[in-house]
């Protein structure tokens, strides 16, 4: 949520009170002024950032269906008879592109689409490689496109995922999406405890707009309906998208890698810089020269370079071939290897179940040096890449996106129809440039003592762990302080 309605009217903003007779106010009575009146500025003053972040959300979500339009002839091609081998497949790629280095391969993994083969560049940017797609079955290279990152982003939605994560500022605009992200939680907590809170003739009305509301007060119901809606999602888009914030993500990496809960990864580092089964070879493996009935397996007659597998390379051909026989199906990545390493074949599906396992082989005779099972990985690392993929609109495929969509235009109407109470808030109507009154200072001094404390020691801890939110709520209140000491002067002359 972004802002709620600071005003007390009688008939549906009276806050629950502790029972008759008791003289004793409720602990929620004393809190609530001071929640109202952080929920009032950090919803009208970070709003904006929340605002653009959802709205770049929305596209980026949508993006996953606009590539397959906008790029359908590097995407896809004419089903044909025969796939040909992975390695005449990247001779064309290289002879489209001398000047690259192949770094990785995505095979084709349905009918009719192309082979991804992926470059780096001497002109490509940081986290940017050069993506040449070819048609599997004619060898043919469809095109060429930049992507982006681990996702394969391709420009369309590389350039909105900038946009959402930095302003196409670089560095120096993720400041922007980590404030927005250690806000956002906070702004939707505090408004859910205050719609909570709230007396209302019925419950249905916690969920669904006030039947026969009009001007502020069906604003505010549907703002405060549908945020509790959305605020479990909301919650996690925050949570997930601290994990890429440059301050806060450190935090939580560090505790992650206390917890044990690191996200493992495949060994491909071969002995000595040549052959033989690296460091993470498993039981069973180690001693052999050649992978035994290599030369039976499927897909390996007439297959080139069966005759030097102990000495050279057995080639990308055989390397997935191992691969699948170590029980990788469904799509995967391949990537090539450079000095000192084999070949890393990674699972590449996302949907659920999942299947993101991965394996070494050694480029010298076809072993499995090491695999990694996506069941091994510790449950924060299992949980961490659920979410990330999940805020990346991978998992789960066009329901996750969907899902990412409507949380997205969700929190853009959350936030419209906030600044429209605040709007309708203006002290004399008259004054079309007037403002809407702010919540009364002093809400803390409400709060006792008791509750303040272990209140105040939370917030310095959750301060320090998400530096942003800390430094702008100190300049919030410093601006705040600053405020009422000047309101006080003038009061007094």
């Amino acid at each position: 949520m972004a802002i709620d309605d600071p005003v007390q009217g009688p008939e549906t903003d009276v806050p629950p009170t502790a029972p008759a007779g008791s003289g004793t106010p409720s602990l929620w009575s004393s809190l609530r002024p001071l929640v109202l009146r952080l929920h009032f500025y950090a919803g009208l003053l970070i709003a904006p950032l929340l605002l653009i972040a959802a709205t770049s959300g929305f596209l980026y979500a949508l993006s996953f269906q606009a590539e397959k339009v906008l790029y359908r002839h590097e995407l896809r091609v004419p089903v044909g008879d025969r796939t040909l081998p992975l390695s005449e497949q990247l001779d064309a790629a290289r002879a489209a592109r001398p000047d690259g280095t192949v770094t990785s391969v995505s095979p084709s993994s349905e009918d009719g689409a192309t082979t991804r083969v992926l470059m780096s560049t001497p002109d490509a940017e940081e986290s940017k490689s050069l993506a040449v797609f070819v048609d599997p079955y004619t060898a043919e290279v469809r095109g060429e496109l930049t992507s982006y990152g681990s996702s394969g982003a391709l420009p369309l939605r590389a350039w909105i995922s900038e946009l959402h994560r930095h302003l196409l500022l670089g560095e120096p605009g993720r400041v922007y999406s980590e404030l927005a992200a250690s806000w956002l939680w906070v702004v939707a907590l505090g408004g859910v405890l205050l719609w909570i809170g709230r007396k209302r003739a019925s419950k249905r009305a916690l969920l669904t707009p006030e039947r026969g509301a009009t001007g502020r007060r069906r604003t505010l119901s549907l703002h405060g309906s549908l945020g509790l809606w959305a605020v479990t999602g909301l919650v996690l888009l925050s949570a997930t998208g601290l994990t890429w914030s440059k301050y806060a993500g450190e935090n939580i990496g560090s505790i992650q890698d206390q917890l044990g809960g690191a996200t493992p990864a495949v060994s491909a580092a071969l002995e000595g810089g040549t052959g033989g089964a690296g460091g993470g070879a498993h039981e069973g493996h180690e001693g052999h020269e050649s992978m035994p009935g290599m030369e039976n397996m499927p897909g390996m007659e007439n297959m080139p370079g069966m005759e030097g597998m102990a000495g050279g390379d057995v080639g990308i051909d055989l390397a997935v071939v191992a691969a699948r026989q170590a029980g990788l199906d469904g799509p995967v990545s391949v990537t090539l290897p450079t000095e000192g390493t084999g070949y890393v074949v990674a699972q590449t599906d996302k949907q659920f179940p999942v299947r993101l396992d991965s394996v070494a082989i050694d480029p010298a005779n076809g072993m499995v040096m090491d695999e990694l099972r996506f069941a091994d990985y510790p449950l924060l690392a299992k949980l961490t890449r659920f979410g990330i993929d999940a805020h990346m609109g991978l998992f789960l495929g066009v329901t996750n996106q969907l899902a990412l969509a409507a949380l997205a235009l969700s929190l853009i109407l959350i936030i419209c129809w906030g600044y429209r109470m605040w709007w309708l808030r203006r002290p004399t109507k008259e004054r079309k440039l007037s403002a809407g009154r702010a919540i009364p200072r002093g809400a803390w001094r409400k709060v006792p003592l008791t509750a303040l404390l272990p209140l105040a020691a939370a917030v310095a801890l959750i301060g320090w762990f998400l530096p942003l939110l800390g430094i702008s709520l100190l300049v919030f209140l410093v601006l705040d302080g600053l405020l009422a000491l000047r309101a006080r002067v003038r009061a007094r002359t």
